[in-house]
Formats: C-alpha cells, sequence, structure tokens
C-alpha cells in the first residue's frame, strides 16, 4: 500500500447496554426509622411510596451498615464498607486501610459499572463519601460523585445541611441556593425538581439510552424543616406519645404482615421515660418535634410523587426499576429532650425546657436546627431496640421497596419478602436485574450476593449466609439465621463488651437472649466475627471521637495559622474554613469607604443557627458571634469616615483552668472560659466587648463567604447583605492557644452525621 493511499476509518464500538435494560431510579432516605413509612405501620402519610410498595414489594429483612458514610459504601461498591476505606465516618482518616473516610479506588462504584454498560448516571442530594478536608474549592475531586462514575451531581456533601440554606454543591462547584426560605425554597423540593430536570434533558438527548438516578435527599436526618402546615399537622398527630405510637405501629406491622404474629416490643431504650412522665409543656414540645420530623418526611414523599408522576407521563415508569430504602435506623443523637437548635448547647449555650417552649412554634422553621429526642427515635424503630450507631436491629434493620411494573408479576404486587439482605447486596442485584454479566462484575471487586430472585420468587434461597456489623466497637453478626450482637460502652474495653445470642427466624426483634443455653453457638459466632473483621480491614476497634476528629483536624490544617481570603473568591465549606474554635483570632480588613453610611458584610461564617459575622451597618463597624441564636454584637461608636481604613476584629481568650500547666480542655479541668473582644479601626479601639460565650465546640455546619452573607443570615440584616463599597481583602489570624475538649467535639461530630 502506498503512504498516499487512505486506510479504512474505524470507529470504538459502542457501549451498549443488554436489550430491555431498565431505568434504575435509587432514593436512599436518612434517618429514616424501620417503621417510619405507611406501608411499615406508620401514621406518616406517604402515599407515593406505599404506592410503590402496592405495585411492588418490601422486604423485612433489610440490613444496613448504622451510619450513612457506610451505608453509602457498601450501597456503591456491593462491598462491605470496611473493605473499601469508609469503615466509619467520611469525616478523618484514622491512618489504616478500613478507616480512609473515602471509598478505594480499586472498588467500582455502581456508577462506574454501569457507565462500561453505556448507562448514563446522575447524582443527587447527600454524598458524605468524601472527606470533608477535601470538599473545599480544590478538591481534590477524585472522591466526589464526578470522580466516582456520574455524569452529573447536584447536591451536597456533607452530613447534613440546612434545608432552607443549603450547602449547594453542582457538578464540581460550590453554589448558591436558587431561594431563600421568604421566597419558598426548600432544598427537597429543589432536588427532586432537579431529578426531573435531569431525566427531561436525558429524555431530550438519548432518548433510547437507559440511565442510572441515585437520589439521598437530607429527609429525615436533621435539622427537621418542613413547612409549618405539616409540623402543625403532625404535631397534633403525635399528642398520644412515643408509647401510645410504638403500639400502634406494632398492631399495624403486625396486620400488614412485616412482623410476624405474636411479635412483642421491647422495653423502652435505656434512658427514656414513658410518656406519660412528662410534663404537659415537655409533651406539647416533644410532639412538635415529632411533627417536624413527620413532615419532613411526607413532604419528601409528595415530591417523590412529583418525580414519578413525570416518569408515568414520560411513558417510562413501566421500565423503571425503583428502589427506597433508608440508610439506618432513626438517630439518637437528639438526646432525652430534643433541640429546637442545637448549635447553642454545642457551644456552652444551654437550651432549657422553658426556652423550647416559648420558641415552639420556631422548631421546623428557618431558625431552627432541631432534632427530635430519643422517644421518638425508639418509635421511628419500631418494633426493634437501640439507635442508628448500634448494631442491635433499631440500628441495622430498615425498610426496603422495590418496584418494576414490567416485571414484577400481579401475583407479587404489594407482597412482603422476608429474607435476610443487606445494603452490600443492592449492587448485584441491580446488575442482575439488568442482565449483566456477574463473572465480569464480580471480577471487579461485587462482593455482595444479589437477592434478584425473591422479586417473584417469595420462597427463594439467596444464598447469603453471613454479613458481619461494626460500629465505634458496637459489634455484630448474622449467620444462619443466628445473631449475636454486642452493645460497646465507648471508654471501655473491647473485652468486656457482653455479647447477646438471638434466633431470628423465631425472634424477630431480639428480645430472647440465648447466650447461657447456647454458649457454645456463641463462641462460634464470635470466632466467626474475628474472621469476618480480618478479612475486611475492621481491625483495629476503635471507639475514640472526640480524638479521631482532633487528629484528623490537626493532620489537615497542621500548623496554619494565617488565612488570606480575596472578594470574588468562591464558597468554603467550614472544615476547610479557620478553625476559630476555643482560641484567641483576629479578623482582619482592609477597605475603601465611598461614604459613611456603608453597609454589608465582609466576611460571614454560618447561618442563622449560629456563627459570626463582620460586617458594617449603616457606616458603623460591627461583629456579631450568633451562639445558637443569640447575638452578641459590639459596634463601634461612630461611623467609619470616606477612606481607606484597615479595620479589625480581635478576640482574646482567657481560660481559668485547676491545672495552670495543662494543655488539656475538659470540663473537669476548666474553672471558666471567657472572651475579651475588641474591634480596632486604623490601630485604634472603637469597641470592645466582654464575654461569657465562645465558639467552644463548633463555628458552624454551614461555610464562609467574604463580601456577602449566603442564605439564612448569621446577623440580624436581611442576606445577602452585600458590601456597599470596596473590599481589598480579609485575613484571618489564628493565635496557637487553642485548647478543645475532644470528648465534647466528638460529641458534636456525631450529632452532625
Amino acid at each position: 500500500m502506498s503512504r498516499y493511499d487512505s486506510p479504512a476509518p474505524n470507529w470504538p464500538a459502542k457501549l451498549t447496554p443488554p436489550s430491555g435494560s431498565p431505568n434504575v431510579l435509587l432514593v436512599m432516605l436518612d434517618d429514616v426509622g424501620f417503621s417510619d413509612f405507611g406501608c411499615y405501620g406508620s401514621e406518616i402519610d406517604t402515599p407515593t411510596i406505599d404506592g410503590l410498595a402496592d405495585k411492588g414489594v418490601r422486604y423485612s429483612g433489610f440490613h444496613t451498615t448504622a451510619m450513612c458514610s457506610t451505608t453509602r459504601a457498601a450501597l456503591l461498591t456491593g462491598r462491605n464498607h470496611h473493605a473499601v476505606g469508609v469503615g466509619c465516618l467520611a469525616n478523618f482518616d484514622s491512618g489504616f486501610p478500613g478507616y480512609r473516610g473515602k471509598i478505594s479506588h480499586d472498588a467500582p462504584t455502581i456508577a462506574e459499572t454501569l457507565r462500561t454498560q453505556g448507562y448514563r448516571n446522575y447524582m443527587v442530594g447527600k454524598w458524605h463519601v468524601t472527606p470533608l478536608t477535601e470538599t473545599g474549592p480544590t478538591g481534590p475531586f477524585d472522591g466526589w460523585p464526578l470522580g466516582r462514575g456520574f455524569d452529573r451531581f447536584y447536591g451536597f456533601m456533607d452530613a447534613e445541611t440546612d434545608q432552607y440554606s443549603p450547602e449547594l454543591v453542582m457538578d464540581n462547584s460550590h453554589i448558591e441556593a436558587p431561594g431563600t426560605f421568604e421566597s419558598g425554597y426548600h432544598l427537597t423540593e429543589d432536588l427532586f425538581e432537579h431529578a426531573i430536570r435531569n431525566i427531561r434533558d436525558h429524555i431530550a438527548a438519548l432518548p433510547t439510552t437507559p440511565w442510572f438516578m441515585m437520589i439521598t435527599p437530607g429527609a429525615c436526618h436533621a435539622p427537621h424543616q418542613a413547612p409549618k402546615d405539616l409540623v402543625d399537622k403532625y404535631q397534633s398527630v403525635f399528642s398520644k406519645g412515643w408509647d401510645t405510637t410504638r403500639e400502634d405501629r406494632l398492631a399495624r406491622q403486625i396486620k400488614l404482615g412485616i412482623t410476624p404474629e405474636g411479635t412483642e416490643l421491647p422495653s423502652r431504650n435505656d434512658r427514656v421515660q414513658p410518656w406519660i412522665a412528662h410534663s404537659e409543656e415537655e409533651q406539647q414540645v416533644f410532639g412538635r418535634l415529632a411533627g417536624a420530623y413527620a413532615g419532613m418526611l411526607e413532604h419528601t414523599d409528595t415530591h417523590l410523587g412529583r418525580l414519578v408522576n413525570f416518569l408515568t407521563e414520560a411513558n417510562i415508569v413501566e421500565n423503571t426499576l425503583i428502589l427506597v430504602l433508608s440508610d439506618n435506623g432513626a438517630s439518637q443523637e437528639g438526646g432525652p429532650n430534643g433541640f429546637l437548635n442545637a448549635m447553642g448547647p454545642f457551644n456552652g449555650r444551654r437550651e432549657s425546657m422553658e426556652e423550647k417552649f416559648q420558641k415552639i412554634e420556631e422548631i421546623g422553621g428557618p431558625k431552627s436546627h432541631s432534632n427530635f429526642p430519643w422517644g421518638w427515635a425508639m418509635a421511628s424503630n419500631t418494633p426493634l431496640k437501640r439507635y442508628k450507631q448500634n448494631t442491635h436491629g433499631g440500628g441495622i434493620r430498615d425498610p426496603l421497596v422495590i418496584s418494576w411494573p414490567e416485571k414484577i408479576s400481579s401475583v407479587n404486587e404489594g407482597a412482603v419478602r422476608h429474607q435476610f439482605c443487606h445494603v452490600s447486596d443492592l449492587a448485584p442485584t441491580i446488575f442482575e436485574l439488568i442482565g449483566l454479566d456477574m463473572e465480569s462484575v464480580t471480577d471487579s471487586g461485587t462482593t455482595g450476593v444479589s437477592f434478584a430472585s425473591t422479586i417473584n420468587n417469595s420462597g427463594a434461597v439467596t444464598g447469603k449466609t453471613t454479613q458481619y456489623f461494626e460500629m465505634f466497637g458496637h459489634r455484630g453478626i448474622i449467620h444462619e439465621d443466628w445473631k449475636a450482637v454486642a452493645y460497646h460502652e465507648p471508654g471501655t474495653a473491647f473485652e468486656d463488651d457482653i455479647w447477646e445470642l438471638y434466633d431470628l427466624s423465631n425472634d424477630f426483634n431480639e428480645l430472647s437472649d440465648l447466650s447461657e443455653p447456647e454458649a457454645l453457638r456463641l463462641e462460634k459466632l464470635k470466632d466467626l466475627w474475628w474472621t469476618e473483621a480480618e478479612s475486611n480491614q475492621v481491625l483495629p476497634l476503635d471507639d475514640r471521637f472526640g480524638p479521631r476528629f482532633a487528629e484528623n483536624a490537626e493532620r489537615h490544617r497542621g500548623g496554619r495559622t494565617n488565612y488570606s481570603f480575596w472578594p470574588g473568591m468562591g464558597h468554603l465549606p467550614s472544615d476547610v474554613a479557620p478553625d476559630l474554635r476555643s482560641r484567641s483570632y483576629t479578623i482582619s480588613a482592609t477597605v475603601e469607604l465611598k461614604s459613611d453610611f456603608e453597609n454589608g458584610v465582609l466576611i460571614a461564617h454560618g447561618d442563622a443557627t449560629g456563627g459570626y459575622s463582620f460586617y458594617f451597618e449603616d457606616g458603623f463597624l460591627c461583629h456579631d458571634m450568633n451562639i445558637g441564636g443569640d447575638h452578641e454584637i459590639v459596634k463601634s461608636a461612630e461611623p467609619l469616615s470616606v477612606g481607606r481604613h484597615d479595620v479589625s476584629f480581635q478576640m482574646k481568650r482567657i481560660i481559668e483552668t485547676t491545672d495552670p500547666n495543662s494543655r488539656v480542655y475538659s470540663q473537669q479541668n476548666v474553672i471558666s472560659v471567657k472572651g475579651e473582644a475588641s474591634l480596632i479601626v486604623d490601630g485604634a479601639v472603637v469597641g470592645t466587648l466582654h464575654t461569657d460565650r465562645m465558639f467552644f465546640l463548633m463555628v458552624s455546619w454551614s461555610g464562609l463567604d467574604i463580601g456577602f452573607d449566603r442564605g439564612s443570615p448569621v446577623g440580624t440584616y436581611e442576606a445577602p447583605f452585600n458590601f456597599t463599597a470596596k473590599l481589598i481583602h480579609v485575613t484571618v489570624d489564628l493565635e496557637d492557644d487553642q485548647e478543645l475538649d475532644y470528648e465534647g467535639v466528638g460529641k458534636t461530630e456525631m450529632a452532625r452525621e
């Protein structure tokens, strides 16, 4: 052939999914208990989910991993969460393979696998499987959704976000929310609107190509925020209290076939009081907190309904595989009395029952960061024991609804399946239902066991015989219908944990401990747990809260004491913003004023529930330290004159301890902590503040902005309160006197999860 001859053209083969491959819609709710869907016995109206169950199947033996990051890792990869590096939370890297806080790159996600089959993949909602120190504007982005197989992402990276003022990300960029509470904005509605938009776009561009969409709304993780009419509705519903609610739900569960005839309620969880032991005032507050939770769930179901209706209208619902589930049991982070605004107590501001009652109408709104008390979490998990974080049923047994109109036979519509299955089994189940080559998928790292055969066959045997559990030292293992489980008290020796044993085939909710009569069986199961732990990177066991968070923060921030910010920069998440907790610091800015009545924010970190803002108001220089909704404001005596000024806010922390030489900050060591603050203009002090409050454990879950205050404002002004003059530069300088209550920090972070 002459070099001038043209060779035959050649194009790469087009990736083509198996014939008839369905669209896949996976909806995972957050911190929703086993009994919270209507079709699982609840009073909460969830007609969309119930309708999917009526045309599909429900599972009574579906299990998760007890926490949000870990369940996401297992779901996305089809492997045990420790085995892929997410043994605990995305908030820290403990330095061991099983605890990196990030899905390992040798474990393909569902999206990455489906991409090789020609699918398009869309992620909407909460991610939380990327270390939070990697969620800033510089990434790295390899652990973000677009780095793990998704083509588009709209949602948030952290464990939680304010529903009226969310920390939003589109693809790889932080963005402002498209609305406010005042304009009628709520994140749930926004997320489902984007989900519908993604599918509309997909139909326009690739109508014959199937898609995978994962939707993970913030509901019902704290903060529980929902429209007022729904909060009102469910405050009335739950005025009956958690004891009656448990009884009512169990009766409905038995009638629905979710739980076996004869199932009894366990005793109340530790430290939960009878409903009648609480005062009328307490009952009203607790009922309102339950109303915010329930209202949030109904609100989410309503907007899921919009999406399902669109699929029907677009004539694609018949061949869409829909899965609806929760990531773990209902949360215990609300404590015995719940919170109206959790940000205050984290910084030493006690929230009394009297205050809760006085502000009861704020629950569920933009000034709240609410969470319900233990009693309601217990009721959500009916008829199971304990909560999220724990490896008893209340932490790891969750609802799962599967609908696929084209493939689920009419005889199986509305059926309940009782086979044991685990969140790591969802990926291989989806792959088998799609018709992928399971051998190639397994070779790529999926070790879960498909339960696809159970959808149309109530008697199908999946081959799933063993599953271990571990979270913060709580341990468990299920093997051939027997479960061994150990509750671990943090700070105690693991070898002192007391193991319990249950025959799940005859004891649905772990009431009859057989550890003594079946002692030999228990020892074998404990040995099996250690075998599973060793092969899945569970070891070393680590029950520390505060120290792990502190170690991670120190490793990330190191000795950095100076931050430089320029106007026009993007949003900075809290975990990469300056750490002002329990230390002295200075915030400085250089401005050029065009008049003596300038307004607007120089720097703001946080939202209406807590944070700080350095700003101008009618020409006066101001600083607002917002602790749980209480504003401590220092203001210059006079407006600043026209021209260039160097302005600063200096906070000096003064701590008195029982041992002056100790750098350990604990409740036992601290006598008092005070702050002495100064406003300074061109070297002269123009205002002072003396306070007993500081940012002890947390600044805010919302991040930092320069030149304006996004979302619900930190200060008493109206957002965004853009700076009206010229802002040249902002710096934050940190003193080396930080002394954190590490255990307190750990508890704060756990509430965040």
